[in-house]
């Protein structure tokens, strides 16, 4: 299918705005800035936030003695009461650089109105102030906080769900992996919206879409530039699920892939790498969408859709029929 039409002109402003000096690609910028640019263009390339029955900050302690932020969504209405709420625990992309709980809220708003179920958004720490695996620890503390703690907030421990986008879909998917390692609960589900996975990024579809594409080569590379401390992390299946040995009796997956997106062969490749070890998949590639299209719900209609099929999936996990 052809690139959206919505989105290819979308594509086409970037594009001019940046050979006209109005926009600076994102690589060329300070962490800072690419941070403060990404929020701002939230603001303009997504919906806003549907209404919830309740948001609560959260503090969650971490293993270096320092905390982290969280941002737990309650639904307005549910048919369980109100001390048994399953829970997606889920980790916003960004190359591990930028994104927010504010970048977030629209989707998170409305996982949790959709589902119905609590969604905490987790706030793990950035690159390059934290580097590799800084992150990695994060999702593991909030993970272990929310089994020990959750039901101090009327949560439902034994339902709880991962999932994240791009990089927080590497973090998600990780997650699963450290708890077959460690003897966690294994989630009931993980969401992974087209998660990194790969070593290097040099196949076929990084190629194809390395530039023009939302997500660009040059920026990626940015990234985890500034993410990794060596080269040699990147073998580490911490940064690089598919380098993992051992991916059997993980939670049952729904993989949410683009077309046009230079992560689409890695995420592919996880799948069948997920299927091998017995995993329970579900892969899906939205035609003519690109990286981050569930963030673009004032470009394309398909961000809507996104956002049903992922509750139906938790839908399903929470309250098996």
């Amino acid at each position: 299918m052809l690139l959206d039409p919505d989105l290819a002109a979308f594509l086409e402003l970037v594009e001019a705005n940046i050979m006209s000096g109005e926009k600076p690609e994102m690589h060329t910028l300070t962490p800072e800035k690419a941070r403060n640019e990404y929020e701002a263009s939230t603001q303009i390339l997504d919906v806003p936030g549907v209404p919830v029955g309740s948001v609560t900050h959260i503090s969650i302690p971490c293993r270096d003695g320092q905390s982290i932020a969280a941002r737990l969504y309650k639904p307005t209405e549910s048919s369980e009461t109100m001390d048994s709420l399953p829970v997606l625990l889920y980790f916003h992309g960004g190359g591990y650089c930028i994104g927010s709980l504010d970048s977030h809220d629209s989707l998170c708003r409305s996982l949790t109105t959709l589902t119905p179920c609590c969604v905490l958004n987790v706030a793990y720490r950035l690159a390059p102030e934290y580097q590799f695996p800084t992150a990695v620890y994060d999702a593991q503390d909030a993970y272990r906080w929310l089994l020990s703690t959750g039901s101090e907030y009327g949560l439902d421990v034994g339902r709880v769900a991962v999932g994240g986008d791009s990089a927080g879909g590497t973090l998600a998917t990780g997650l699963t992996i450290a708890a077959q390692q460690e003897n966690w609960p294994q989630p009931v589900c993980q969401i992974l919206l087209y998660p990194c996975t790969s070593v290097w990024q040099n196949t076929e579809s990084h190629h194809r879409f390395a530039q023009g594409y939302l997500l660009e080569a040059k920026t990626l590379q940015w990234m985890f530039a500034n993410y990794l401390r060596t080269d040699a992390d990147r073998t580490d299946w911490r940064f690089a699920p598919l380098q993992a040995s051992d991916l059997r009796n993980l939670a049952p997956t729904f993989l949410v892939l683009a077309e046009y997106d230079p992560l689409l062969d890695e995420g592919i490749a996880y799948a069948e790498k997920l299927k091998t070890a017995g995993i329970s998949t579900r892969i899906k590639i939205y035609s003519g969408m690109t990286h981050d299209f569930a963030r673009l719900g004032n470009i394309v209609s398909e961000a809507e859709q996104v956002r049903n099929d992922i509750a139906g999936e938790l839908a399903n996990a929470f309250c098996p029929k």
